[in-house]
């Protein structure tokens, strides 16, 4: 098992907006090992949301490397980027994008299904998750019937149920009141603890020193890469040179 769960190598990525080229990576490089929690930040148009869909395996690099547990997922086809999405990647959005008619256990177990577990494993599987997030007692509630955080817990369920390399978060707060979103940041930490290796994209420097590492993105370049315990009030880091890094 590589040390490296991620290595981005000088990554581009290239948009064509009718006669026009758009540049939203240019030549992004870092490494995330094993068990890191990291932060990515920048502001509109800086290429966070483009970084977050490669590392999601929702798109490929123009150019460069990147590799996902030594998988070069550049050279991938669909078929096979879809694959290593099912196994390798679990996925929180802000939205919840919880299926409303169906209960948490259903929910959490759809992954699963998409693997060609069968449903008695597959229930097994999602109860002992929910039961890892506290929701022990909430399995066969639908999503009408949980708060805002609940429905979170259970997103974040789905997220791991198939036991992902890497899980992804982006703006995992965003729908969320303060209370609510602190619990579900106390989550993550622990999910951490316990081993998880988590990349969270966020606008909110409050949300961000959750993390351990806060990469930060402006014009599709790196401008720094450092503890998130260097993160001012202001949400600024001193943009410090790193390694790979184009600005």
């Amino acid at each position: 098992m590589p040390a490296h769960t991620i290595v981005v190598s000088d990554v581009t990525k290239t948009y064509k907006m009718g006669t026009l080229d758009v540049q939203a990576l240019r030549g992004v490089s870092f490494v995330i090992d094993r068990g890191e929690y990291v932060a990515i930040m920048g502001p509109s148009g800086s290429g966070k949301s483009t970084l977050m869909n490669l590392i999601g395996a929702l798109d490929r690099p123009s150019t460069g490397r990147y590799l996902l547990d030594d998988i070069d997922v550049g050279t991938l086809d669909d078929n096979a980027l879809a694959a290593i999405r099912l196994k390798k990647l679990g996925f929180v959005f802000q939205g919840f994008n919880l299926l409303a008619r169906t209960n948490a256990i259903k929910n959490v177990a759809l992954p699963l299904f998409y693997a060609g577990v069968s449903q008695k494993e597959r229930d097994r599987a999602a109860e002992r998750i929910l039961a890892e997030v506290g929701l022990a007692d909430r399995g066969h509630h639908r999503p009408s019937e949980l708060s805002g955080g609940q429905q979170q817990r259970v997103a974040i369920a789905r997220a791991l149920v198939n036991d992902p390399a890497v899980l992804l978060a982006d703006e995992p707060t965003g729908n969320l009141d303060s209370t609510t979103s602190e619990e579900i940041m106390a989550l993550f930490r622990q999910l951490n603890a316990s081993g998880r290796t988590i990349i969270m994209v966020t606008h909110d420097p409050e949300t961000a020193r959750n993390a351990e590492r806060v990469i930060r993105l402006r014009d599709g370049n790196v401008v720094s890469d450092a503890p998130a315990s260097l993160l001012e009030k202001a949400g600024n880091i001193p943009l410090a040179p790193t390694a790979g890094a184009d600005g």
